[in-house]
């Protein structure tokens, strides 16, 4: 039987991480590496591959440049060449040179070669400097929201927009576009809204058509109470005096769908949703702000970790 966890508040602010605002560059994305749990989860499909390290070594070979990107003991190759587009987090164009630490998106769709080192040729490399900006690269839909939920953009005068191609372009034509949006300020909502100072739309990237498909109708599973109750017994974190069980173990248990962001999930039965991120108090119902006593959090490897009395209102 796991005996009683009781997490110290010092460190559950180190496993939820920091708060919007921070230096950062992100994507809807997965991580070059990715480690499976115990639970084996789902990833969510990617828009963007990201590789991220300090660039250890450069090559210069056939009209291109190699840079040798390591962080622990995973190494990539990253290929910049006259198309590759270059920035810091403020969105300033730079020269990548050894010794930078950066991030690379690379489009998840486009052919890779099967080589060791992994080598990618990334739409857009980030190099993080120190001054305060974030960057995201994602699809943002004709609300210019990312595909996660997490960003919406409210584009103003002030907002400079360019495009790969070089075309000119106005506010309405960044929607349903692949985007490296830069920005300093962010809402503290879902999702989390912000005037951005610099928007290139990635028009080099063709869109796809959707796809119709048929929905095919599936059972609801019944609620087994029983197993739900061993977990929230057997399971369990205390954090600042609040019980925090596994959200995944039970939800599908409940019979909600369950959606992997980088972030966090996306639950959903029916036409009920809950948006749940990890380090933030506030979550989605619907297309309304709700709140727990204590931020969801990653507590064990691959399990995000909820207060039980969010379960007690999902179960009722």
């Amino acid at each position: 039987m796991k005996m009683k966890k009781v997490v110290p508040f010092a460190m559950t602010a180190l496993l939820v991480g920091s708060a919007m605002g921070v230096p950062t560059a992100s994507a809807s994305e997965v991580e070059a590496v990715v480690n499976t749990s115990e639970t084996n989860e789902q990833q969510a499909q990617p828009v963007f591959v990201k590789v991220t390290g300090k660039v250890e070594n450069v090559d210069v070979r056939d009209n291109a440049t190699y840079y040798t990107v390591v962080e622990g003991e995973q190494t990539n190759i990253v290929v910049v060449d006259k198309d590759s587009l270059v920035f810091d987090n403020m969105g300033k164009e730079v020269k990548l040179q050894k010794g930078d630490k950066v991030l690379a998106y690379s489009y998840a769709k486009k052919p890779m070669l099967a080589i060791y080192p992994p080598q990618y040729n990334p739409e857009v490399i980030i190099v993080e400097k120190d001054n305060m900006g974030s960057v995201e690269v994602d699809y943002f839909d004709k609300n210019l929201i990312d595909t996660d939920n997490y960003l919406k953009l409210n584009v103003g005068e002030d907002t400079k927009i360019e495009s790969v191609s070089g075309k000119e372009l106005k506010a309405s034509d960044l929607e349903e576009q692949h985007l490296v949006v830069f920005y300093t300020i962010a809402t503290m909502s879902i999702p989390a809204q912000t005037p951005p100072s610099k928007v290139i739309v990635l028009d080099n990237i063709e869109k796809e058509e959707p796809v119709e498909v048929d929905p095919v109708p599936t059972p609801e599973p019944t609620p087994d109470n029983g197993a739900i109750e061993e977990i929230i017994q057997k399971d369990f974190y205390e954090v600042e005096g609040t019980k925090m069980v596994p959200l995944r173990l039970i939800v599908e248990k409940l019979g909600f769908e369950v959606e992997v962001t980088p972030k966090g999930a996306i639950i959903s039965k029916g036409a009920v949703s809950y948006t749940i991120t990890r380090g933030q108090k506030e979550y989605g119902y619907n297309k309304a702000i709700r709140q727990f006593d204590v931020a969801p959090a990653l507590l064990e490897s691959g399990k995000t970790y909820v207060p039980v009395e969010f379960v007690e209102e999902l179960m009722k």
